[in-house]
């Protein structure tokens, strides 16, 4: 349950009106997590509008930004991120198969070198010490462009703050993302952790509760 609770989409700041209807469009929801920033509106606006540049159409394939997103919010541990993250990839065409996997991702040929790349420095960004090295970057100048490796790098910084904003809050997850991962990353060992809803805290009950409404 979210430590801070959010606002109800009545209460929001005429500000962020426009974030609410992007962030819907997105995912099919407006996060928590927006509503629970909602208490301080200048910094939700600000958030947003960085969000829907970075995670947004641009140089790199969008699928790969949010599975590079996933991997680096399982390095962090944020069960809400990895959710979302996996959940969208799969939206923008990447295969569970790979969802389920991604953390093996160097082993065997499912992955390509290009993403295999883009992983790595996912990975060992979100490390604490950080643990990126001269080499991934050699790594990475042999498949993207300087504007490329920017715009990845831009996605695993903007969810270091989102895994530690989601972790440290407990934002709850919405009803949509929690039954997918429940069903979709649950074989692979994801569960919601603390991000269940109140009274909730197992995947399984998560499911059955979902069932349910």
């Amino acid at each position: 349950m979210t430590r801070v609770p959010p606002l109800s989409r009545d209460e929001v700041d005429p500000i962020l009106q426009e974030a609410m209807a992007t962030q819907e469009g997105h995912l099919g929801l407006v996060p928590e997590s927006l509503l629970t920033m909602a208490h301080r509106p200048q910094m939700a606006a600000a958030w947003a509008k960085l969000t829907a540049t970075v995670v947004g159409e641009g140089t790199v394939d969008r699928g790969l930004k949010q599975l590079v997103a996933y991997v680096a919010s399982s390095a962090h541990g944020c069960r809400y991120c990895q959710a979302h993250t996996a959940h969208s990839a799969e939206r923008y065409g990447v295969p569970l198969q790979k969802l389920q996997s991604a953390f093996e991702f160097e082993q065997g040929d499912l992955f390509d070198e290009h993403e295999k790349a883009a992983l790595a420095l996912a990975r060992d960004a979100a490390m604490v010490p950080n643990e990126v090295t001269d080499e991934h970057f050699e790594r990475l100048r042999g498949h993207f462009t300087v504007e490329q490796i920017v715009e990845i790098m831009g996605v695993i910084a903007m969810f270091g703050w989102l895994n530690r904003w989601n972790d440290t809050m407990a934002t709850t997850l919405e009803g949509s993302p929690l039954n997918w991962a429940s069903r979709a990353l649950g074989p692979a060992g994801w569960e919601p952790g603390r991000h269940a809803p109140a009274g909730d805290p197992d995947t399984a009950a998560s499911a059955r509760y979902l069932d349910a409404i």
